[in-house]
């Protein structure tokens, strides 16, 4: 594995580590193609910038500044990307677009993290729930996102913790977005850091339909400190999933490079 997209810095809260261990350590260990991906700033209405794991409009000039200084200080050795990880919200997906485009994102991925929208009630996609409409609402929301073609591949797909007891439902749901990666040729990552936190993701619940269908995988350390952006214990695990359901790994993702379709996308979308 020579690459890894989905990188985390201190900006987001929760991660900690400085942005230049991240790459020294990932050149270290083989990585040539690399991506700081923070959460993407966003105010909702009446809530400001109400979220913990976000990075803050006021940050986003220094994060731009380090990574392209990295980006220049490292070329010889490794191939930096400045990108966002984004949720799709119906409500505010033109306004979170805009702002990424603002903020120099070259590639964007998609983590539904809530449903919907996280304020005034959004509702945790990790949180455990039993609602049928729970895992309607998020399938939609992933296929709605995967559908307007800004996305270079689909984190932690399997991210929602449905603890129904319709397991025809979560096939037939979950179903919908491996088709629509197929359709839409965008990756469904096999994320590493819900396996070192043991989370419900990746799990082989989902990608053995995934496999089933056919869907492109690809990987994604997930990285919230400078250890996390090679996992090879995890790394490992991945391939092993790959084989138990014969999944069509991609490996590296093709990037949508948001900022050579910029023009085009302020128009598609009607951004002002």
């Amino acid at each position: 594995m020579d690459y890894n997209y989905h990188t985390h810095t201190k900006y987001c809260h929760h991660a900690s580590g400085e942005m230049e261990d991240y790459v020294q350590y990932s050149i270290e260990n083989g990585i040539r193609y690399f991506g700081f991906s923070e959460h993407l700033p966003f105010s909702f209405p009446n809530g400001g910038e109400a979220s913990c794991y976000r990075i803050n409009f006021a940050d986003v000039p220094a994060y731009l500044k380090e990574a392209n200084r990295l980006r220049e200080g490292y070329k010889n050795q490794i191939d930096i990307k400045i990108g966002y990880e984004m949720e799709f919200y119906p409500l505010y997906f033109p306004k979170m677009l805009k702002t990424a485009l603002d903020y120099d994102a070259e590639y964007l991925i998609l983590g539904q993290h809530y449903l919907k929208s996280e304020y005034p009630n959004g509702y945790p996609s990790g949180a455990p729930t039993t609602k049928d409409e729970d895992l309607a609402e998020y399938v939609e929301c992933v296929l709605q996102g995967i559908k307007t073609g800004i996305f270079s591949y689909v984190a932690h797909p399997d991210l929602l913790d449905y603890k129904g007891d319709n397991d025809a439902l979560y096939e037939q749901e979950m179903k919908k977005i491996c088709v629509a990666s197929v359709e839409y040729n965008i990756p469904l990552e096999i994320n590493f850091n819900g396996a070192r936190d043991l989370c419900v993701y990746p799990g082989d619940r989902f990608f053995a339909i995934a496999g089933a269908v056919g869907s492109p995988v690809t990987f994604g350390m997930d990285a919230h400190t400078t250890k996390d952006t090679f996992d090879r214990e995890n790394l490992i695990r991945a391939k092993e999933m790959v084989k138990r359901h014969n999944l069509n790994y991609v490996g590296k993702p093709k990037l949508v490079l948001l900022q050579e379709k910029k023009n085009e996308l302020i128009k598609k979308f009607s951004l002002v």
